[in-house]
């Protein structure tokens, strides 16, 4: 957690330092409220179609009822437990309510994750031209991208040609025994979750939900701003949006706190060279964050008698137990 820690703090700093706050309290109180409730009531539906995505990835196993309310559930555990815990937390929490595997559900959750970052390679692409200082940024969007594709690929790769992927580890872990049971029992599940690289349809209506997702979430983000910048373009919410996508990878405090902050003001300074705007918006984001997500995560979880430090307990045990020993 101490990079995260570091990383986040220093950003907070940097916020507090340059951001005048009297002047961000004045452009929260000057905002256009309707905008606001307008954008509010979108994420519920960003989450809503989020859910269709997931379950799609899940060939249809799950109901959409357990699907949505784990999805929040997991974003939940993203926004309060270190280490990304959220994304494993789904894939366990699904588990325990439907005839899935852990190790079936969490390829699902690898493939949208890595769609999630090539779409926002492609935004950041299409925005950085039309952004004034932002020049070369681009090169990040097309390094990530070309990154993701190939990965993309190899799991095809490996879902098409499973037999032959399971011999070759099984041959090179022949000196490793204990990493060859490990693999043995994980990689067949994990293969099974692959599968839906392979079927066509499927991974059409898959990107189908995902690209009205984003698209959903373009337009909230595009809502938001234009609330505080009344002037504002569609350009602005692809700018920012692509940049926050890649600043809630770098490493942070639970819930992105610092970097979500540090990436939608920097992406709106460099357009507006408004600061104390910028961080009114990246509160306004983080907010909404967590009265869509958050709240459909705590309402599952106290519906099923969870609680948050019961299933970091979990989590950590499954971690441990999932993470072969290695011998000697």
């Amino acid at each position: 957690m101490i990079p995260g820690l570091v990383v986040s703090l220093g950003l907070i700093a940097a916020i507090l330092y340059f951001v005048d706050l009297p002047t961000m309290l004045a452009a929260i109180k000057s905002a256009n409220y309707g905008l606001l409730a307008l954008a509010l009531a979108l994420s519920f539906g960003w989450l809503g179609i989020r859910g269709f995505v997931w379950r799609t990835l899940l060939r249809d196993a799950p109901s959409y009822k357990d699907t949505f309310l784990t999805l929040g559930e997991g974003y939940l555990l993203n926004y309060v437990l270190p280490f990304r815990l959220g994304e494993l937390g789904r894939a366990f929490l699904l588990s325990r309510k439907t005839s899935l595997t852990f190790v079936e559900i969490l390829p699902t959750i690898v493939i949208e994750r890595a769609v999630d970052i090539a779409y926002s390679a492609g935004i950041l692409i299409i925005a950085v031209p039309f952004v004034v200082g932002a020049e070369g940024a681009e090169q990040i969007g097309f390094v990530m991208g070309g990154i993701i594709v190939l990965g993309l690929a190899a799991l095809y790769f490996l879902a098409r040609n499973r037999d032959w992927a399971v011999r070759t580890f099984e041959n090179l872990s022949r000196r490793w025994p204990v990493l060859q049971r490990f693999g043995g029992s994980f990689l067949g599940s994990f293969f099974d979750g692959l599968g839906v690289l392979t079927d066509t349809g499927l991974f059409l209506r898959f990107l189908g939900w995902m690209t009205l997702n984003w698209g959903l979430g373009l337009f909230q983000y595009f809502i938001i701003i234009r609330a505080f910048y009344p002037a504002a373009t569609l350009t602005w919410s692809l700018f920012t949006m692509g940049v926050t996508a890649f600043g809630n990878a770098i490493p942070a405090l639970p819930g992105s706190v610092g970097t979500l902050e540090g990436a939608i003001g920097g992406a709106l300074t460099l357009l507006s060279g408004d600061q104390s705007t910028a961080l009114a918006v990246a509160l306004t984001v983080r907010l909404y964050f967590y009265l869509s997500g958050g709240l459909l995560g705590a309402l599952a979880l106290s519906r099923e008698g969870q609680t948050l430090s019961g299933i970091y307990l979990q989590l950590m045990q499954l971690r441990a137990r999932e993470t072969p020993e290695p011998k000697g």
